[in-house]
């Protein structure tokens, strides 16, 4: 039998120690020179592509890493850069680059949002008044990288047309044949000079073909791909889908491409129908997706080999690709510095090194001793029986409180207009109340104390003391820039999700699980291995005590139970319905506790809601429905007069306005600075009756908006939501950001609050 194919589609940028994501704040804060910054990027980016070679990875993927965000390099690239930047054309500078991402002090970042339903953020192409062309090459600088510093003959990564066009903001779909016809040539021209170079294979990928794609679309899907094939007739095309199963299966593989990449992980089960029901082409090469690229569990190598078994029946192996389900981006780099874990969980996962060595596993099965693969097989067997019956996910008590919920355990006990008349005679808070969204800025001085905490340098009662320290002098900034409803700022807190997951039963840390969320932002999501237990009061000193320093009210500060759930890589043994669930009874007894000790306020952050909606408008209903009840769950159990906030992130929220409503918030605060207007016209055609805050400035970028811009994105608002309703606050949490520029935007955006409410002449409650 031939060998298969190894392939990878992606790898992590930000190195096993982080260091993409030093070098980054180095040159942002000056300490690097702009050549010296390029030149540690290549070292790391050529690290990277030696660990791949090393590993016997046959099509190793050039063009993955980025300076920042693959579809702010795939803009950039075709000079897609907005005129307030004051581009004038040509190769896009450094400056003008991250000025895009980050913004600067002549205008604001483009649009952040997920990338499809993972947790990685991209920035939004702006097309309004495009006029693209190409100004660098940059997968073709890659591959010729590669082949000349380490002799890879490497493959190609691109941004499909398509996708990128779906992306993007600034159009309307009708427009999208005209968009495709200016953008072609450019990718043709991209696709040319690579068959030029002697590059063999290159990866197009199109996670939007996953989506439901109108009817209409498909003619200009064809159109690209018949062109890009009669361009480059000597170059081999991997259409790359990923996310889920293909819908239009018949039309995807009908694409004039030599090679279609399908995710047999996340939709596996559906593309396996797919390749049962209608077969697959036989002049084309399958890159079937059997390694997890979104998590971390490690691979059942029993079941993969015999789905490589079906597969023999559609193709040969010789047109067969053993690859992840998508770019191993999405997983932190290596369990090398995990000693710490339990051995029962250790030996149970695979970060992205260890998925290579599953690939090359697979691969090799074919043609190895047949002992050594019973071998191998046998060993994975074992690692994986000994957590499945482990006693960390045999937890009766949890089992039976999740099976014995009924309707009264997601219900409010009164609708919320008699909420809100509570609420308001309870705290007689003024038209236009001002708030934040939780965290305060983690200074150096902070990140310190609780290293040494965790070091053991510092004890329990002196890091409590630094905290309260902390704590009370962020209480009494507040004060003097005169908020309505104060926050303690979360200084005990390294992660609004692991912070939380440290303190409940089943969930596990690692020592070096980073993986991106946004630009040099990462994130160390915790793992859910077992059922998840309440185990003590988790925010109650702290909070407790930020209020015995004020008579404003100070709100309780928690992380939502379907936030929790898709900010962690989760068990996949049990339904992520009944996982949340389960976190939402935990959190459910944090909040009856904050409750009893007098905290009347409190916030339960949704951020993640809308990141995990199915891709397939088919599955939203479900998903919705589960998220809403865990939510609910968490939340219902309190009196009338206690008021539940809510926080929700950079999504498109018309997609799922029904269900914050049905969430049942007393006020939900959402983060829009960056796409204020399209969301303030959402709401002239939907209804939102429950008390609402729309971030009022970006807290992603330095940059402090003057009063009048502030007030402004709040008058705005007034047009289309009840004052009597309406929160002004900052985008999101404000740990990122420096002192001096936060108190400097708060106190303007305290400042626009007050012009507000007089210019709108309504009286205080």
């Amino acid at each position: 039998m031939s060998q298969w194919i190894s392939s990878n589609l992606g790898y992590p940028r930000i190195g096993a120690n982080r260091e993409w994501k030093k070098a980054l704040e180095s040159f942002w804060a000056g300490k690097v020179s702009e050549s010296d910054f390029l030149a540690e990027l290549k070292g790391i980016r050529l690290g990277h592509l030696r660990l791949q070679q090393e590993k016997g990875i046959n099509l190793i993927p050039v063009g993955d890493f980025s300076l920042y965000d693959h579809v702010l390099d795939t803009s950039t690239m075709f000079g897609i850069v907005p005129k307030r930047y004051g581009y004038e054309g040509g190769e896009v500078s450094l400056d003008t680059y991250y000025a895009m991402a980050r913004g600067n002090d002549q205008a604001a970042a483009s649009e952040m949002t997920k990338w499809f339903n993972t947790n990685y953020h991209y920035i939004v192409p702006e097309l309004a008044d495009a006029n693209p062309s190409l100004t660098v090459n940059r997968p073709l600088h890659a591959y010729l990288e590669a082949k000349q510093e380490l002799g890879i003959e490497g493959k190609p990564v691109l941004l499909g047309l398509y996708t990128f066009l779906k992306l993007s903001k600034g159009y309307a779909n009708a427009e999208l044949p005209s968009l495709v016809e200016r953008f072609l040539p450019l990718y043709c021209e991209v696709l040319s000079e690579l068959q030029q170079a002697g590059v063999q294979w290159v990866q197009i990928d199109e996670p939007s073909l996953v989506t439901d794609i109108p009817a209409e679309d498909w003619k200009q899907i064809e159109r690209i791909y018949e062109e890009l094939n009669k361009v480059a007739p000597e170059l081999k095309i991997i259409l790359q889908t990923y996310f889920e199963a293909v819908g239009d299966y018949e039309k995807v593989v009908s694409l004039p491409v030599q090679g279609i990449g399908l995710d047999l992980v996340h939709g596996g089960e559906a593309n396996l129908e797919h390749l049962r029901e209608y077969g697959f082409p036989e002049d084309k090469v399958l890159a079937a997706g059997l390694i997890d690229g979104r998590n971390i569990w490690r691979s059942d190598l029993t079941e993969h080999t015999q789905v490589i078994k079906e597969l023999g029946k559609f193709v040969s192996p010789d047109r067969l690709i053993i690859q992840p389900s998508s770019s191993l981006l999405h997983t932190p780099v290596s369990l090398a510095k995990e000693d710490a874990l339990l051995p029962v969980l250790r030996n149970s996962l695979a970060f992205a090194e260890e998925k290579l060595d599953e690939i090359q596993l697979l691969v090799n099965i074919a043609a190895e001793d047949e002992n050594v693969i019973q071998e191998a097989l046998a060993e994975n067997r074992k690692a994986l029986s000994e957590l499945k019956t482990s006693v960390f996910r045999s937890n009766g008590t949890v089992r039976e409180a999740v099976n014995n919920l009924d309707e009264s355990s997601f219900v409010r006990k009164s609708d919320f207009s008699t909420r809100h008349a509570a609420q308001q005679k309870r705290f007689h808070l003024p038209i236009l109340p001002t708030t934040t969204i939780g965290s305060f800025p983690q200074t150096a001085e902070v990140r310190k104390a609780r290293r040494q905490w965790r070091n053991g340098q510092l004890d329990n009662q002196q890091y409590e003391a630094f905290v309260d320290e902390q704590t009370k002098e962020w209480i009494d900034i507040q004060e003097e820039l005169g908020l309505d409803v104060l926050v303690h700022g979360e200084f005990e807190r390294t992660d609004m999700v692991e912070f939380f997951g440290e303190k409940l039963g089943g969930f596990a840390f690692t020592a070096g699980g980073w993986v991106q969320s946004y630009g040099s932002r990462c994130v160390k999501p915790p793992i859910i291995f077992g059922d998840v237990v309440y185990q003590e009061p988790m925010t109650l000193r702290e909070t407790v005590y930020a209020q015995s320093l004020t008579k404003k009210p100070v709100k309780g500060m928690l992380t939502g139970p379907v936030t929790i759930l898709n900010w962690s890589f989760v068990r996949t043994d049990i339904p992520r319905s009944e996982v949340a669930y389960q976190i939402g009874l935990a959190l459910r007894e944090e909040v009856e506790a904050l409750e009893s000790a007098g905290i009347e306020m409190i916030q339960v952050d949704e951020p993640a809601l809308r990141e995990g909606l199915p891709l397939k408008k088919a599955d939203h209903e479900s998903y919705l429905t589960d998220s809403v009840k865990a939510f609910k769950l968490s939340t219902s159990s309190v009196n009338d007069t206690t008021q539940i906030h809510t926080h929700m992130c950079y999504c498109e929220f018309h997609d799922v306005i029904d269900s914050i409503e049905a969430m049942d918030a007393d006020v939900i605060s959402l983060e829009t600075s960056r796409s204020h207007g399209e969301l303030i016209e959402n709401f002239k055609t939907q209804t939102y009756d429950k008390g609402i805050g729309l971030g009022v400035y970006d807290i992603h970028s330095p940059r402090v908006p003057s009063v009048e811009e502030m007030k402004e994105v709040v008058v705005s608002a007034l047009d289309v939501l009840d004052p009597e309703l309406f929160w002004i606050n900052p985008d999101c949490g404000l740990k990122t950001r420096g002192k001096e520029e936060t108190v400097a935007a708060l106190r303007n955006m305290v400042a626009a609050a007050g012009e507000a409410r007089n210019e709108i002449q309504v009286p205080s409650l």
